[in-house]
């Protein structure tokens, strides 16, 4: 089964006591959990992982490649400002689908503009933890299909 790695950026740890109203009452743990389990019925296996740390994130995503068939990126504030993120998404060539539990397009000007969207397949935004869920299944829809294609070659 191939794997995903689902990555969760700066204050995503505190999910569930942080703002409620706009990103939800759900712990990272329950949404973590949520992923693994979807991915499972998706055909794929996740692997999850949160940081602070900008320089984390790039590393996770650096070691991604030729590991991970697919990221999924909830980079958080660092959406707005991380050049760098943008740059080590173009770099591994690991197909990634951005995520935001709140709508960023209908909050305040400066969280309107995404520069992992630039290197992203899709971003889903303003669906709480069902984004995740979303992802997972455009992540399957584009992933799996070239299993099944090099299958029936051989």
């Amino acid at each position: 089964m191939q794997s995903i790695l689902i990555l969760n950026g700066p204050n995503l740890n505190l999910l569930g006591t942080r703002q409620p109203e706009v990103y939800g009452r759900e712990t990272l743990a329950m949404v973590e959990q949520l992923c693994i389990d979807h991915a499972v019925k998706a055909g794929l296996t996740a692997h999850c992982l949160q940081s602070n740390h900008e320089g984390a994130l790039l590393d996770a995503i650096h070691a991604a490649r030729g590991v991970h068939a697919g990221i999924i990126l909830n980079a958080g504030a660092f959406t707005h400002t991380s050049v760098a993120l943008m740059d080590a998404i173009f770099s591994v060539e690991v197909p990634t689908v951005e995520v935001h539990l709140s709508n960023i397009h209908a909050r305040e000007e400066f969280r309107h503009k995404s520069y992992i969207s630039r290197a992203a397949l899709g971003q889903i935004c303003g669906f709480g933890s069902q984004g995740y869920l979303m992802a997972i299944d455009a992540l399957a829809a584009t992933l799996l299909p070239k299993e099944t294609q090099l299958q029936d070659a051989r």
